[in-house]
């Protein structure tokens, strides 16, 4: 098994942190802590608990389960959580809030260099992602992730966690947030939390989401996708010298494409893969028998039934939900200088392009970048400018806060819509096109041409990206998409859609003159060999 193909550079001076110490609070008049929560500690939350912390605020982080590091709770996100394939753009995000951290995350992670497609006879195939440069994408499970999160903020002397914490109302004006509580011994209470700016970054679902659509007038829209998902489990190969092995290569993602459904599969440390079963909600429901399943993997998966085992598939068809898919866009995503919300809160997608999670860390650096750049910490200075306004009762603005905030709607918006229908077209790709000859001529192309530009290293980019949102300096020469989207974090989502859309029509109008020029070679062999007798008699 390889090692990921990330070089980090040691930390640097990260202008968003200040130079006093985080647990450091000054009483006078001058500087006083401001406070933050943020509702929702899964990776992005806790990513956001801790960027704000190391800038001075003091954090107070809200998660409405009990704590996932539990063995209770670890189960239930077994069953339920696809595999992360975290990259360059979340990686980036981890090393802008602590460069070491991401360091310790990739040494969990297992690279995948390129995609291994499995025809329905069995053969393979290997589609490497950057041929160049080598990079890779890295399978870490979910709840390694989430948990090495977790520590971290627990360590922090600026952040309170608490859990079975569920939020229920939020008066931004007023800036106190209303919480149903679960005891030790069971009991439900009201909690209440003030907060100078709230932070929501509570899923899919977002109860944060709703409170501001009470107050902000939200563009929201909101759509299922006819497929549903399933997890299933390949587990280790045989012992080696005392150690479990890997029963396909842990280097690659696997991918079973069916044309209307697919099967993927991910590497965990553990030797075994976990695999997501992609299918349309109709034909899930029809695999509801033991008999059914095992017929329909045997017609369409034949290699990868015989890898899980059938026992092992029926007790995961039996065991695990199965789970819908969901695509969310709203606007904007602030209200005033009180909340914002990021990660699924404000941009859920479906998993095909491997960018959920990276595109939630990527908020939590660009909000990062932003703040940094407009003086904005967690200390509040009697001489910064504020305004009186009359709404709901009294209150006061921070005016850079919310500037800052606008900046962050404003600007993420393109970028949040451009992936979000990236991920819903790349579906297509996976399941289908990667099977098509048409593809393959495009891709070879594609990489051709790719291959007269220099490869970004990723070491080069961490640094400058703590510090920016994106260079000014456009990238230059031939990059695929895949490439942008995956590689190159210096790259914006609508700016990568954008330089996409006008290289895929120069390769179509390549491959097609590609394909009529082999068809007219194919022709004229063909004439030539049924009539050159002719010709010469």
């Amino acid at each position: 098994m390889q090692q990921a193909a990330f070089f980090l550079p040691p930390p640097a001076t990260n202008p968003s942190i200040p130079s006093s110490p985080a647990s450091t609070v000054n009483s006078t008049d001058d500087v006083l802590r401001k406070k933050a929560i943020v509702v929702g500690a899964g990776p992005v939350g806790c990513l956001a608990a801790l960027s704000l912390a190391n800038a001075g605020w003091i954090v107070g982080l809200y998660e409405g389960r009990p704590d996932i590091r539990l063995e209770s709770s670890r189960l239930n996100i077994a069953q339920r959580s696809i595999n992360l394939a975290i990259s360059s753009r979340g990686i980036a995000a981890l090393y802008a809030v602590d460069p070491a951290m991401a360091t310790r995350f990739l040494e969990s992670a297992i690279p995948m260099r390129g995609r291994m497609i499995h025809d329905e006879a069995g053969n393979q195939e290997s589609q490497v992602y950057d041929p160049q440069g080598g990079q890779c994408i890295n399978s870490l499970e979910r709840g390694i992730l989430n948990e090495e999160l977790l520590d971290q903020a627990a360590a922090h002397s600026s952040i309170t966690i608490h859990f079975q914490h569920k939020l229920a109302t939020a008066d931004f004006d007023k800036k106190v947030a209303s919480f149903s509580a679960t005891t030790s011994e069971g009991k439900v209470q009201t909690v209440e939390a003030t907060f100078d700016f709230c932070v929501g970054a509570d899923g899919s679902y977002s109860n944060v989401r709703r409170q501001m659509m009470r107050v902000v007038r939200m563009d929201y829209q909101q759509e299922y996708i006819p497929h549903e998902y399933i997890e299933l489990r390949m587990p280790p190969g045989p012992e080696v010298n005392g150690s479990a092995t890997f029963l396909i290569d842990p280097n690659h993602l696997h991918i079973w494409p069916r044309h209307s459904f697919m099967l993927i599969a991910l590497p965990n440390k553990d030797k075994s893969f976990t695999c997501t079963l992609f299918a349309p909600k109709d034909d899930l429901a029809r695999l509801d028998r033991p008999h059914t399943i095992l017929t329909w993997f045997r017609k369409h998966f034949p290699d990868a039934l015989e890898l899980i085992g059938e026992d092992t598939l029926l007790d995961d068809f039996a065991r695990n939900p199965k789970s819908s898919l969901i695509s969310i866009k709203a606007r904007p995503y602030h209200y005033r200088d009180r909340a914002i919300i990021i990660g699924d809160a404000a941009h859920s997608m479906v998993p095909f392009y491997g960018q959920g999670l990276n595109c939630g860390l990527e908020d939590v650096r660009i909000l990062q970048t932003i703040f940094s750049a407009r003086g904005i910490d967690g200390y509040s200075n009697s001489k910064k400018p504020k305004v009186h306004f009359e709404a709901n009762g009294e209150a006061d603005v921070d005016k850079a806060l919310e500037a800052a905030l606008e900046e962050y709607s404003r600007t993420r918006y393109g970028d949040l819509t451009a992936i979000s229908e990236l991920a819903m077209n790349n579906y297509v790709e996976m399941r289908h096109d990667v099977t098509t000859p048409l593809y393959r001529i495009l891709k070879a192309i594609d990489t051709l041409l790719a291959s007269v530009t220099a490869s970004v290293p990723f070491n080069s980019l961490a640094p400058v990206l703590a510090r920016v949102s994106y260079p000014r300096i456009p990238a230059r020469g031939w990059i695929p998409l895949y490439t942008m989207v995956t590689f190159r974090p210096d790259i914006s989502y609508g700016a990568a859609r954008e330089r996409a859309a006008w290289q895929s029509r120069v390769l179509r109008t390549t491959g097609w003159t590609t394909l009529s020029l082999a068809s007219a070679i194919g022709g004229m062999a063909v004439w030539w060999g049924i009539n050159r007798q002719r010709l010469f008699l």
